[in-house]
């Protein structure tokens, strides 16, 4: 009796330690975790200070208006571009990656960026006018009525055309983001060696995955040249691989 309850013991010792063990190999070598980057991920680029920053330069030059870069800021609303980052995975922590600057994103972006440009200029306008002493109404409306008979378009339009390119161009973000290649995603480490795009043929950045949302850093002279001060850069899941 005793012999028979040892061996029933040690059976459904063995038993769960087998399970035990199955399971922990399922762990390492099936599941993904954090390590598996297979999917399709999301980031935005803030343009905000960047296009306050040439709206600002143009301005100055007009004569005897006072205008700092925080006003021309504050009638920015938060404008961003949309780029989105793909990973396949081909193997085990290994596959292939896509980068990619949305074009209708940098649309929206761009015609944002003039529209509010657009208001604080109509003010300027307005101050100039008073300082001149021009006695009719300076409010949005006229403002915007003389721009149209002095230049024959809105001021929108004026500004696309004469004033200042706001944001890069979609060509320059393009070439800066718009790539492609292989990747290997180590312990906290990620290598991706470009194939099409991208500033360096191989690029290592530091990469941390909490569930939906990936942050990379780069290390010294990685980052884009556009953008120096990006990393680190916050990508949200758009959807999963095994979705």
């Amino acid at each position: 009796m005793r012999k028979a309850m040892k061996s029933i013991i040690f059976t459904l010792l063995f038993l769960s330690l087998s399970a035990a063990i199955a399971f922990l190999a399922y762990l390492y070598f099936y599941r993904p975790g954090d390590r598996d980057l297979s999917g399709e991920w999301t980031t935005e680029l803030s343009m905000t200070q960047y296009a306050a920053a040439q709206a600002y330069g143009w301005l100055q030059d007009i004569e005897a208006v006072r205008v700092s870069q925080e006003d021309v800021e504050a009638h920015m609303p938060e404008l961003t571009i949309q780029v989105n980052l793909s990973f396949e995975q081909i193997a085990r922590f290994q596959g292939t990656f896509r980068n990619s600057v949305l074009p209708e994103s940098y649309e929206a972006c761009n015609q944002a960026a003039y529209e509010a440009f657009a208001a604080a200029f109509e003010e300027l306008v307005a101050e100039r006018l008073r300082m001149a002493g021009y006695a009719e109404s300076t409010d949005a409306d006229n403002v915007e009525a003389l721009i149209n008979e002095a230049f024959g378009m809105s001021t929108v339009s004026y500004l696309m055309a004469c004033g200042p390119a706001l944001l890069p161009s979609l060509e320059e973000l393009q070439a800066e983001y718009d790539s492609s290649g292989t990747y290997e995603a180590g312990e906290s480490v990620l290598l991706r060696q470009f194939s099409e795009g991208g500033t360096a043929a191989i690029r290592e950045e530091s990469y941390v995955r909490k569930g939906s949302t990936l942050v990379l850093s780069g290390e010294a002279g990685t980052a884009v040249s556009l953008f120096p001060e990006r990393y680190p850069i916050v990508y949200q899941l758009i959807q999963s691989e095994s979705q």
